[in-house]
């Protein structure tokens, strides 16, 4: 999978996933090794989902999302969850990539993530709360 048919995936699920009710693209840019994507959601439920991610592709012809952030926070801004692999918490197993859980302060290890997981878990998540 080349880049540009990466970011064309993203765009294609944002636009066909039921979860997400309108989105904008920030920012996008994309050459044959690299690229990133910035976009702001609103959810099906009125949350807030913004999210950036670098992605290169490797020597083995795979994508690699290298930077990532996936901010998701209620229709009143309060944060729900934000993913990201900013170096910034050394001491976490998994470090770089953790999780802050309802305030920034509240911080966890975190599997790398890319935004298809993301708006996997968020779906899960909304589905046990209905």
């Amino acid at each position: 999978m080349s880049v540009a048919e990466y970011l064309d995936a993203v765009k294609e699920r944002l636009l066909t996933d039921p979860l997400i009710l309108h989105f904008t693209i920030v920012r996008e840019r994309s050459t044959l090794t690299d690229g990133h994507l910035r976009a702001r959601l609103t959810l099906s439920n009125g949350d807030l989902l913004e999210f950036s991610e670098y992605v290169t592709l490797s020597s083995t012809g795979q994508i690699e999302v290298v930077t990532y952030s996936y901010h998701w926070a209620d229709a009143s801004g309060n944060l729900i969850r934000r993913w990201d692999n900013a170096p910034h918490f050394p001491h976490l197993s998994a470090f770089p990539h953790h999780i802050h859980i309802s305030r920034e302060a509240n911080v966890t290890p975190s599997k790398p993530m890319h935004i298809f997981q993301v708006l996997d878990e968020i779906a899960a998540c909304l589905s046990r709360t209905d």
